[in-house]
Parts: C-alpha cells; structure tokens; sequence
C-alpha cells in the first residue's frame, strides 16, 4: 500500500488556506507530481509554494498562482482549453486532468519538447502542443471553451479573446502600469466583462517564435 507523500499534503493544505476551495482542482493539483516539472537541481524545492526557474529564462508559477487561476476558469469535463505559454509543462498537465483537451502554444522549442517527454512519461494524451506566437493563440482550433495565460500581456489580449466561446472564460494577467493584475474575463452574447482578481508577477508575453532555444 502506498501512502501520499506528507509534502504533498502539506502543500495541498497551504492552497486550501491560500483560497483554493475547488476540490476537483485540488484534487489534479494533488495527482500531478511538480517534483517532474522542475528541472533536477530545484526538485528539493518542488513541493515549496513558490515559483522555481526553468529553462529559457522562463519560470513554474507558484502552485497556489497555480491553483488560483484553474480554479477561475470553471473547467467542465467537456472543455476545450487554450493555454498561452506551455513553460515546464505543469499547467497543462492539471488542466488536462480537468477538461476534455488542452491546446498549448509554447514560443520556445526546447520547453516545448522537454514538455511533452513529461506528458509522455505521465501517460497524459489529451494535450495538444505548438511552436508558435501565443500573442495569436491558436486560430485553426478555435473557439475554446476556456482560455488561460501564463504570460503577462501588454494589454488586453482581443485577439486571443476572440476565439472564446460565447459563454466561456479566460484568465490572464495583464500589465496596468508597474503591475500586473490578474484579469477573468467572461463572454456573454459577444460581450467581454472583465474582473480583477489579484495582482501577481509572469515573465512577459512575448511576440513571435524564439530564434534560439
């Protein structure tokens, strides 16, 4: 019989405590092992609540950041998900135990790659991942039911947002002067209302396909 690893625990109360109630997301957050995520210098480190660099100048979000922006985009099983940004690979991987099929974009070649070794070696099969510029997400799939990114963007991101279902959300943090404020949007009979959520901290959203790396 195994037993859970108690950092595991710990770290899933820390995101109870930290406001993330939704237990279908606490419960991928629980199955999804961060330590495989992380590159094996940082893997001490994985079960910390904090961010942790990767490859690429690039970063895994704090699982409770984590946590929190699953838990805005009210994934059904049936859902179809956009994410901006595969990074390390972490994201999807919940949200691929959440929806029905994750679409990732990913401007660097090798987080891309290395992140579908992790999904291979996790036997996840329902992500789908592109090399390309994530600031026009992904037009030949759209629409999405949800739409997440793990990216700050300069301003609000409409040309992502219209390939959003009517009826969906999407989750991104967004510049406002030397913040970044984590933005929900929602979609209503072709209308976008928009509510802050939290102040947070991402690598920019950058433009185009990295020429290196």
């Amino acid at each position: 019989m195994s037993f859970p690893d108690p950092r595991m625990i710990q770290l899933v109360m820390s995101l109870r405590g930290g406001g993330v109630t939704d237990m279908a997301v606490l419960a991928a957050m629980e199955r999804t092992p961060r330590e495989v995520f992380v590159p094996d210098r940082f893997a001490d480190q994985a079960f910390d609540d904090r961010a942790l660099p990767i490859d690429c100048g690039q970063t895994i979000s704090q699982p409770l950041i984590v946590g929190l922006m699953t838990q805005a985009l009210k994934i059904g099983d049936r859902d179809k998900v956009l994410e901006i940004g595969t990074g390390s690979g972490y994201q999807a991987a919940i949200l691929s135990k959440l929806a029905r099929r994750v679409y990732s974009v990913e401007r660097y070649r090798t987080l891309s790659k290395i992140a579908e070794e992790r999904f291979h070696g996790q036997g996840i099969n329902n992500i789908v991942t592109r090399i390309g510029d994530g600031s026009l997400g992904w037009p030949e799939q759209a629409p999405f039911d949800r739409v997440i990114l793990t990216a700050s963007a300069p301003k609000r991101p409409d040309a992502i947002l219209d390939q959003l279902k009517d009826g969906g959300i999407a989750v991104a943090p967004v510049d406002r002067g030397h913040e970044q404020i984590l933005v929900r949007y929602d979609k209503q009979d072709g209308q976008i209302t928009e509510t802050d959520l939290m102040t947070v901290r991402f690598v920019p959203l950058v433009k185009g396909v990295a020429k290196a790396m």
